[in-house]
């Protein structure tokens, strides 16, 4: 059976590929009901532009529906918006049955085609201002990077007022039946794609909208999921309050959050967190916060560790090793931006104490601020140690309100 060819608009066609057994993607994102591989076919009066391919893996419905609709050799140009395997999969394969195409890409772009394919590729480069023709079809290009690569483009459609915005605004979602009215509810998928691909993004995503701002937009056409047809100023508005959004209003009030998240085998740890805590607290401008790692979400990490301007990591050490609850937590940074951000780490320890100097490397190459090295108790934590966790506390909660003081590099 000839795979369906679906039009989402007055001569441009849906030629990507649906992948419903998938279930885990990039290793980070759980994908209840499959996803897609989308990509898009533009007839004009002048010839065909493809918009992106597919995962290798399914090259064969992604040409099928192409052969369908034209011959190779009416192919002008193949646009790619980024260069990731899912999407380029088919590249090599088609450019080999398309020889006069002309591929363009993004100036981010060039390095990962070379590494990718390892054999020179003639291609274009697309910038915010470049336009192309298919005749009585203009495709107008807009540079939007780290959305969530950094060669990230995308392109809009003039005369069908179609914006195909590569990577953002899509859903790891299958359903055949492709369209935001016509397919299931995929509220979760799209807001989880966003926090897990575009949350660490939030900058680029809100100079992307500009971009996207004064266009009509009529069609947004994702590289994954459903296309969204119905309201597309709707998901616009849904990426800018998530970019925007400040979740504990701290930004109201005038105040900057500092939260200590500490996991204590002995409550000696823990004295450590309540003194830090307590000294940050009393720096005028900060509202310091401490929490158990052990009875945290995952969620909860990812809100709080965003809303917080700086963050103060205690563990014990045990077996040489810090414990996996504040690994996890450092792992939540993957879903953030974490450039700025104020970083310490401390614990109580028996033998060894490596746990915090772990920590504070792991902070040093998520960007962290260090602006102290790792404060260390051994066991039980005196009188006079417990006050320079307070002093310890305070001095981060300083350095936070704009204290100047010499950076680690």
């Amino acid at each position: 059976m000839l795979p369906s060819i679906v039009p989402i608009a007055s001569d441009v066609y849906f030629i990507g590929a649906f992948d419903p057994k998938i279930r885990t993607f990039d290793i980070i994102m759980k994908t209840a009901n499959g996803s897609s591989y989308n990509s898009y076919l533009i007839r004009g009066s002048e010839g065909v532009a493809v918009m992106d391919t597919v995962k290798k893996e399914f090259s064969e419905a992604f040409f099928a529906r192409l052969e369908r609709l034209c011959g190779y050799e009416e192919i002008r140009y193949i646009v790619l918006h980024h260069l990731e395997p899912d999407h380029s999969g088919a590249l090599i394969e088609l450019m080999a049955r398309a020889p006069e195409a002309r591929l363009i890409i993004s100036g981010r772009a060039v390095m990962m085609l070379k590494a990718l394919f390892k054999e020179d590729v003639p291609f274009e480069i697309a910038n915010t201002g470049k336009s192309i023709s298919l005749g009585n079809k203009t495709i107008d290009f807009l540079s939007t990077p780290f959305l969530h690569w950094p060669d990230t483009m995308s392109s809009y459609l003039r005369e069908e007022k179609v914006l195909f915005s590569g990577d953002v605004f899509g859903s790891h979602y299958y359903d055949e039946r492709l369209f935001d009215d016509q397919v299931g509810d995929f509220s979760y998928a799209f807001k989880y794609y966003y926090d897990r691909i575009m949350r660490p993004f939030k900058s680029y995503v809100l100079q992307a909208l500009k971009l996207y701002e004064p266009l009509d937009i009529a069609t947004i056409a994702p590289l994954h999921g459903p296309v969204l047809r119905t309201n597309p100023r709707y998901y616009l508005g849904k990426y800018a309050q998530w970019s925007s959004e400040a979740k504990f209003r701290k930004h109201e009030f005038g105040k900057k959050m500092l939260s200590v998240f500490y996991v204590s085998s002995y409550e000696n740890t823990q004295a450590m967190a309540e003194r830090i805590t307590e000294g940050a607290d009393s720096v005028a401008g900060i509202v310091a916060s401490m929490y158990d790692l052990t009875s945290l979400e995952e969620s909860n990490m990812i809100d709080l560790l965003e809303e917080s301007d700086a963050i103060i990591v205690g563990s014990p050490t045990i077996n040489g090793d810090a414990v996996k609850p504040a690994w996890d937590l450092l792992s939540c940074m993957c879903f953030l931006e974490s450039t700025g951000k104020v970083g310490a780490t401390f614990g109580s320890y028996g033998w060894t104490g490596e746990a915090p100097e772990m920590l504070h490397e792991r902070l040093r190459g998520l960007k962290f601020r260090l602006p102290q090295p790792p404060l260390k108790i051994k066991l039980i934590p005196t009188p006079k140690e417990l006050e320079s966790c307070y002093m310890y506390g305070r001095e981060i909660a300083e350095i936070t309100m704009g204290k100047m003081v010499e950076m680690e590099l």
